[in-house]
């Protein structure tokens, strides 16, 4: 039987976030919150085919591509089913009646790799569903509601940095004054900076998705104790203006140090944030000087980990043999700088 043809077609694509200097205070325990990252390609991908009608029992079919098979989203709250994040986003946005949809969700990403992945998703998600509504939600709302799936819908403790580097793209600099509410500057800086900085940036995956979430609320419980004046959060906090003024100043060498001061007050935070396998890539990235590394997101066992490079494209490449010598199962990620955020297009078929 031939397929039937959708009366309209979404597609939606947001980049993933690295090099989160100032993680741990875009978060409700710190009070104001300072945060650089970088949006980087690979994106998380969607596609909503739109159909006319269908029995409520399959009125949404979602596809989680990286996971396995295609089945219908039978519940609009909790209990959800096997993918509760994308459940939640499509409940959330209250979809319009008399329409069926397909959706497809796709990352190049590996999960759990501290890179804002599943916010990426949630942000292309909120985005594709928002274009069959009239009006359009701003970059900064579609983060908003990204965020409020993950703390309403599924009542997680979370952050906003990740949902905003989606949204927006580039290389920024946030702050919060009220958490969650946040500002987003851009880090505006000439094409030879960018290209510079995306020429020596590597994202290295650590072999194994990141599930450090008993670790994290032991982290959290202590960070609450001491409030959002405690040296931990100042010395987290101030990395992420150094980050920012030696991008605009074009000096890679005290980036990287932003960078690793970043890692060492994660690291402060609990000894186990900097897991076993990131610390054995800094050692090598360490003896093959580069500049700086960052343990991407909140940290921990697995996930991932990125590294400024020297000037020598040669001494990088040589570094990427080491770091995949050093464990198979360590592995260089292809990555390119992202100057925008979400994006999303339609087409009307029928």
């Amino acid at each position: 039987m031939k397929p039937e043809r959708p009366l309209a077609v979404v597609n939606s694509v947001a980049p993933i976030r690295i090099c989160d200097n100032g993680c741990w205070t875009d978060t409700w325990f710190a009070g104001h919150g300072q945060v650089f990252n970088v949006a980087v390609y690979p994106y998380a991908e969607v596609q909503v085919a739109v159909h006319r009608g269908g029995d409520a029992a399959d009125r949404v079919v979602l596809h989680p591509e990286n996971f396995g098979d295609a089945y219908p989203v039978r519940h609009d709250a909790a209990p959800w089913g096997p993918h509760p994040l994308l459940e939640a986003a499509l409940a959330y946005m209250k979809l319009p009646g008399g329409l069926r949809l397909e959706v497809s969700i796709h990352s190049e990403a590996p999960p759990g790799a501290g890179t804002g992945t599943s916010a990426a998703v949630t942000v292309a998600l909120v985005g594709a569903l928002d274009a069959l509504t009239p009006g359009r939600l701003t970059a900064h709302e579609v983060a908003a509601a990204a965020q409020r799936v993950e703390t309403e819908m599924l009542h997680r403790q979370c952050g906003i940095q990740d949902q905003l580097a989606s949204a927006y793209g580039g290389i920024n600099y946030i702050e919060m004054f009220a958490y969650p509410h946040a500002s987003v500057s851009p880090v505006l800086v000439p094409d030879p900076v960018w290209w510079e900085l995306e020429r020596r940036l590597l994202l290295v995956y650590l072999g194994k998705s990141h599930d450090s979430s008993a670790l994290h609320e032991q982290v959290i419980r202590s960070l609450e104790s001491a409030g959002p004046d405690s040296p931990a959060i100042a010395s987290l906090r101030c990395t992420a203006p150094r980050s920012r003024d030696a991008l605009y100043a074009g000096d890679f060498a005290a980036l990287g140090r932003a960078m690793t001061e970043s890692t060492e007050a994660q690291e402060r935070l609990h000894p186990a944030l900097v897991g076993s396998e990131a610390r054995r890539v800094i050692e090598v990235a360490r003896a093959h000087g580069a500049l700086g590394w960052k343990v991407n997101g909140a940290g921990g066992e697995g996930g991932s980990l990125t590294l400024l490079c020297g000037e020598s494209s040669a001494a990088k490449r040589a570094l990427v043999r080491a770091i995949e010598q050093a464990d198979p199962a360590f592995r260089s990620i292809p990555i390119y700088l992202s100057r925008h955020g979400l994006r999303v297009w339609r087409q009307d078929l029928g």
